[in-house]
């Protein structure tokens, strides 16, 4: 009898990770709770939506970037229609997932020219700004600034340049419709002032997937070196699908997010070894360390 429990206990495990169902399960989650919290907005008072608010569209983000990774099935076109709702408003997922492929594709992680997810700027750059800028970016290398002013950064990073290519039209098309759909919901079906939502939901959000971000990536002479590993996370893993082991995803990618865990703790001596030693014991020693410090320069040690 137990051979017999043990087998059908292994056949469902297997079949759980076959189907990606806590991946499933997180999208019910995510689009189940922002429903019902929009919805039952007036009837909640704004301490209780601010920090729900903010989980729920931070963890789109980081579902949306499980998704980017071929996730949860191996239908691109039904994996991306469970990522184009843009609860967070501004960021298009079709430029998201282009942005951060070539993230994945750089030979230089942090580079100000080749990776467009660094928030670092040459040297050159650096030397020809006037001092608000400078001073600006230097807060936004603070764990705080990054988590208010990094929001504004980011949009205004992520649209600069934005060219509408024709290949690509049809992805910003679906991205214009979605939209249209959440604002709809949100003013016209729920009753909420948009700017409300903006400060409820949309900014802090944001601020919440930027605190993963923060420091993911650092300059190092290594590029093995310039990818993080923050131990100790578990609510803060669980909101960032595990991407706080950041090494893991980089060297395993295509990896869903809740094997990471297992590998990180049968891999961990070698990860370490390969990363530097880049590691942190969780997000309050990140905290301690770099709230109100700048990690380090905006301008880059290595590129003019």
């Amino acid at each position: 009898m137990t051979s017999i429990t043990s087998s059908h206990q292994t056949r469902t495990a297997s079949l759980w990770r076959r189907f990606e169902a806590p991946t499933w399960l997180l999208c019910t989650a995510i689009y189940g709770g922002w429903f019902s919290l929009t919805a039952s907005f007036h009837a909640l008072p704004w301490w209780v939506v601010l920090p729900l608010g903010a989980w729920l569209v931070a963890w789109q983000n980081s579902l949306q970037h499980e998704i980017v990774h071929g996730h949860p099935t191996r239908w691109r076109w039904l994996n991306e229609t469970l990522a184009y709702a843009p609860l967070g408003l501004v960021m298009a997922y079709p430029r998201y997932r282009s942005s951060h492929l070539k993230h994945h594709a750089t030979a230089t992680l942090t580079c100000p020219q080749d990776d467009p997810e660094s928030f670092y700027i040459g040297k050159a750059d650096w030397r020809e700004m006037n001092v608000v800028f400078r001073l600006l970016l230097t807060a936004n290398n603070t764990m705080l600034g990054r988590f208010v002013l990094g929001p504004a950064l980011s949009y205004y990073a992520f649209w600069r340049g934005a060219r509408l290519h024709r290949s690509e039209l049809m992805g910003y098309a679906a991205h214009a419709a979605a939209l249209g759909a959440v604002i709809w919901w949100i003013t016209s079906y729920c009753g909420i002032p948009f700017w409300a939502y903006v400060a409820l939901f949309a900014y802090p959000g944001m601020s919440l997937t930027l605190m993963r971000s923060y420091l993911e990536h650092r300059p190092a002479d290594d590029q093995a070196g310039r990818t993080a590993i923050v131990e100790r996370a578990p609510l803060f893993g669980l909101l960032f699908l595990n991407n706080n082991l950041h090494t893991m995803h980089h060297d395993h990618p295509a990896l869903p997010w809740y094997e990471l865990p297992r590998i990180y703790k049968k891999e961990r001596r070698e990860v370490l070894e390969h990363n530097g030693n880049y590691i942190f014991a969780g997000y309050l020693d990140v905290a301690r360390r770099y709230l109100l410090k700048p990690k380090d320069s905006p301008a880059h040690p290595g590129f003019d």
